[in-house]
């Protein structure tokens, strides 16, 4: 008999409160209600579906920088414009700050 993933263990025993446990602690298979199953199944499809559309966005992604850079632009200089606009202007501040501090200090400025 295989040993359960600890994590199972963990995940199952809270779904479960009056769970059996096996002799060496870990949850027994039928301690699951058909309820706790239906909802693993439910949480693991929707779990499934996020990370299909999660591809999907991140191929839309880079072929909008290939096509951005097919045209002329670079598209190491908009990944950085993406970035800068994604942080909010008290962050952007003090990252400037730091990198002025940090070229000052190597001579650079």
């Amino acid at each position: 008999m295989t040993k359960p993933s600890p994590h199972l263990r963990v995940v199952a025993a809270s779904a479960a409160p009056a769970a059996k446990l096996t002799q060496d602690g870990a949850v027994a298979p039928q301690a699951l209600t058909s309820t706790t199953k239906e909802k693993l199944k439910q949480f693991v499809a929707r779990i499934e579906k996020l990370e299909e559309e999660k591809a999907a966005h991140a191929n839309d992604i880079k072929e909008t920088y290939a096509e951005a850079k097919s045209i002329g632009f670079d598209a190491k200089a908009l990944r950085a414009v993406v970035k800068f606009r994604k942080q909010d202007a008290r962050e952007r501040d003090e990252q400037e700050q730091i990198r002025e501090l940090y070229l000052h200090a190597l001579g650079e400025i």
